[in-house]
Formats: structure tokens, C-alpha cells, sequence
């Protein structure tokens, strides 16, 4: 299984479930990239990372890049983050194609929220993290 998360610059929500899904799910190969090109081959944001670290979590090893059409055939679920990520990752979608691309929170419909709210904005890492944990634990639950 292949599992590509999406948000809109790969700095902070997508490298952070990148970073807990594969520390969950070893066996599952996993990735992440963003809609927007701004921070193509940085490391994740540093208040992500620090927030990431004080829960075990290594995100050091990560940089960010661009989803591309070629993503589609490379994956077999793509999951966005809140519902502009999931529109622009359609908007790329290969005749033909029909990989599944689903948002994150719906692994984890007990946390009454639609979208993982952008920590780059919200400032809210902490709370970003623990719904990524939740929809991870969904995640892992739905694909075993």
C-alpha cells in the first residue's frame, strides 16, 4: 500500500501525517506533497517539527514537494487535508484514473471536524498533531 497526504505548501499538516502514519503503519509506504510549489525542497516548518519531536515523532528527513498528475498512478490513496487540497488534487486527476483521494478527517468522524485546520496559520501545532494522530488511527484501522 501506497499513501500520499496532501496540503497546500508540505510544511506542516502533510509532512506531520506523513511523519505519524509511517510511525504507526512501518509497513505502509508513505509520503507527502503540497498543491502550492512555494516551499519545494524545505524541510517542514520548524514549529511543526519541534511539536512533531516533543511526541516522538521525526519529521527531520522530509522536504517538501509539489503534487503532480503522476502522483495518481504512483499511489493508491491520496489524502487531502481540507477540502481546497482536495479540489486542487482533482483538478490534476489523469483521465481514466481511479485512485481514491479522500480527506483526512474522514478516518476520524468522532473529532466533529471537517478539515485539519492549517496550523502555518492557526498557530495551533499541538491541536493540529492530535487530530492527525486521531485521522491516522482511522487510517490504519480502515487499511489494516
Amino acid at each position: 500500500m501506497k499513501v500520499l497526504f496532501v496540503c497546500l505548501g508540505n510544511i506542516c499538516r502533510s509532512p506531520a501525517a506523513e511523519g505519524v502514519f509511517r510511525a504507526m503503519a512501518p509497513g505502509v509506504q508513505t509520503d507527502s506533497a503540497g498543491t502550492g510549489s512555494w516551499h519545494v525542497g524545505e524541510p517542514p516548518y520548524g514549529p511543526m517539527q519541534t511539536a512533531a519531536r516533543d511526541r516522538g515523532y521525526d519529521l527531520s528527513d522530509l522536504r517538501a514537494r509539489q503534487f503532480t498528475a503522476a502522483d495518481f498512478a504512483r499511489f493508491d490513496l491520496i489524502i487531502g487535508m481540507d477540502d481546497s487540497n482536495i479540489a486542487n488534487i482533482e483538478r490534476l486527476r489523469p483521465a481514466g484514473s481511479a485512485t481514491p483521494v479522500r480527506l483526512f478527517t474522514a478516518y476520524a468522524p468522532e473529532s466533529g471536524v471537517s478539515e485539519v485546520p492549517d496550523p502555518y496559520y492557526t498557530r495551533d501545532f499541538d491541536g493540529a498533531l492530535t487530530l492527525v494522530e486521531a485521522c491516522a488511527r482511522g487510517l490504519l484501522a480502515e487499511i489494516g
